[in-house]
């Protein structure tokens, strides 16, 4: 069975897969355009994803031979960074962060990840706006009639994909902002 569903929130994303498994599903791969591909199964299985910053080749080699030791199995990520998915049967040790402060370095690599991408948003929506508003239509506040609505109709689908950028900002910022409350949490 394969499913198509983007997240842009790294826990509800881990919270899913479970539900998935909780249903009978397991998960066997995930694409980087959000298509996850499960199995039917009869064993109970827990999900853990973890995210990680860029790894050598020999690190990442050794970062999953760690996880691999105490049961999990690999599914899917890249030594180049990003999210890496986990699974194992249910045994009742299924957090892969068994200590206070590597649970802490997962929120400051979180933290670091939407920093990171809300930099970059905030540049691509300078370079979006700095020149001009959010509709390019020349004179299109000018028009009347008809005229006025079928070229305000036409023109904001394209205002609405230059509106993107500026809303993925805010999204990438809250996203920092519930990653710093925990790290924060965890650091009290």
């Amino acid at each position: 069975m394969k499913r198509y569903k983007i997240f842009f929130d790294i826990e509800k994303e881990e919270q899913w897969l479970n539900e998935q498994l909780q249903k009978g599903y397991r998960c066997t791969n995930t694409s980087g355009f959000g298509v996850y591909t499960f199995e039917k199964t009869d064993k109970k299985y827990v999900m853990r994803l973890d995210y990680q910053d860029y790894l050598s080749k020999k690190k990442y080699e050794e970062y999953k031979g760690i996880y691999e030791d105490f049961g999990w199995h690999y599914i899917n990520g890249s030594w180049l960074g990003g999210i890496q998915y986990w699974q194992k049967e249910d045994d009742n040790q299924n957090e892969i962060f068994s200590e206070r402060q590597s649970k802490s370095n997962y929120y400051k690599r979180l933290m670091g990840y939407s920093s990171s991408l809300c930099v970059l948003l905030l540049f691509v929506s300078y370079l979006l706006f700095k020149d001009s508003g959010l509709y390019l239509t020349e004179g299109l506040w000018s028009m009347e009639g008809s005229l006025f609505w079928k070229a305000l109709l036409f023109e904001t689908p394209f205002a609405l994909l230059r509106l993107l950028p500026a809303l993925m900002l805010v999204f990438f910022g809250f996203s920092f902002y519930k990653a710093y409350r925990k790290y924060s949490m965890l650091k009290e």
